[in-house]
């Protein structure tokens, strides 16, 4: 069965990314590396940034791979890290820093709220060992965006390392790094950017980086010394890299570019967010998120006048087509409905009429 995918990544492709993992690729040839090279240095274009400041780091794994080897590799011992925390995704982010036992300060609040500079403040004075601070820019949990300029001021007014996971963000929306004064952000190859799923990258600052030599906690995930080899030896991974996934985003980034860029593809996407939204309302649906939400996937409340079985839900909308996503919410039921990807104000439509006549089968029967 062909259906789309209607979630934060992976997600549904296009025929052209998909064709361009047909070849095969050594790992240390010099047209790998070349290509390595053009795809780091198109990421700094998006992020807004000079090579000269920062640098595009590769790393092997999923996206959750590239933020543990920032969050393992940066800190020194006596560093406390502040995580802003309002989803499963936070959440993680702590997991990862109790697993290597870096000193940690959680700032947490519900799924659908976003973070008060003020009480960010008060935690600093509380905790001087606070060096750096992390937070999930879209928290996939519930589709919040949590927004950024309020914690990046207090980062550089207090000098913190200012870590963003950015995961299901960038290449969808517009994130000036430099001018955030962000050191670390990390996504992946198959979020909006349109790639497939194999490797994460960070966009990291280059002073910042260099002194973090030796501090890694692991070996494989050993941030610094994947950026040293990949600067001495013209775009070479470490260890054996996703070949396929690699020139699939090279292509992925090509067909960006075409789009239009960033702006484009954020256009569409808020496009297509807004006429899920809108016509989920027509039907019915409740979001959870009432304020900050972002254009990249919505979590919607079931309906409460509607026998409703998610199972059920999920395998009618897979036949028409489309799969979506269950509920991460931590305290009520809902299901999550995503737009990146290879979609546009077609599928929206088309899910939400299917939506409709299940809704409408539902109670004939």
């Amino acid at each position: 069965m062909t259906y789309k995918l209607l979630t934060p990544g992976p997600l549904t492709t296009s025929v052209t990314v998909k064709a361009a993992m047909q070849e095969d690729h050594c790992t240390w040839d010099e047209g790998y590396k070349t290509i390595t090279q053009w795809i780091r240095s198109q990421l700094l274009e998006l992020a807004e940034v000079s090579a000269e400041e920062y640098t595009a780091v590769l790393m092997q794994g999923s996206g959750t791979f590239g933020v543990e080897s920032v969050i393992s590799s940066v800190l020194r011992p006596d560093e406390t890290l502040l995580i802003c925390v309002n989803g499963a995704y936070g959440q993680r982010l702590a997991q990862m820093a109790a697993r290597h036992q870096i000193p940690t300060v959680v700032y947490e609040v519900r799924e659908d709220q976003v973070f008060d500079s003020k009480v960010v403040e008060e935690l600093l004075k509380k905790h001087p060992a606070i060096r750096a601070l992390a937070v999930v820019h879209s928290e996939t949990t519930s589709g919040i965006l949590n927004p950024l300029t309020e914690l990046s001021q207090i980062c550089q007014a207090h000098q913190l390392t200012f870590i963003v996971d950015a995961m299901s963000s960038f290449g969808g929306i517009a994130i000036p790094v430099a001018q955030l004064g962000i050191h670390y952000l990390i996504s992946s190859a198959n979020k909006c950017i349109q790639g497939v799923p194999g490797f994460s990258f960070a966009i990291c600052q280059k002073e910042h980086l260099e002194k973090t030599q030796g501090l890694a906690r692991t070996l494989s995930l050993d941030l610094y010394d994947q950026y040293a080899v990949m600067e001495a030896d013209g775009g070479k991974w470490r260890y054996t890299s996703p070949t396929h996934t690699v020139l699939a985003f090279a292509q992925a980034l090509k067909e960006l570019a075409a789009e239009g860029g960033i702006q484009a593809r954020y256009t569409r996407y808020a496009r297509n967010n807004q006429i899920l939204r809108q016509k989920m309302q027509e039907l019915g649906f409740e979001t959870h998120v009432k304020t900050h939400q972002g254009p990249f996937i919505t979590a919607f409340y079931y309906p409460t006048d509607h026998q409703f079985s998610f199972p059920s839900f999920y395998a009618y909308l897979k036949t028409a087509g489309y799969a979506i996503y269950p509920g991460k919410i931590s305290d009520v039921n809902c299901f999550r409905v995503g737009n990146i990807g290879e979609i546009y104000e077609e599928d929206m439509l088309n899910l939400t009429q299917a939506i409709q006549q299940y809704l409408i089968r539902g109670i004939n029967e």
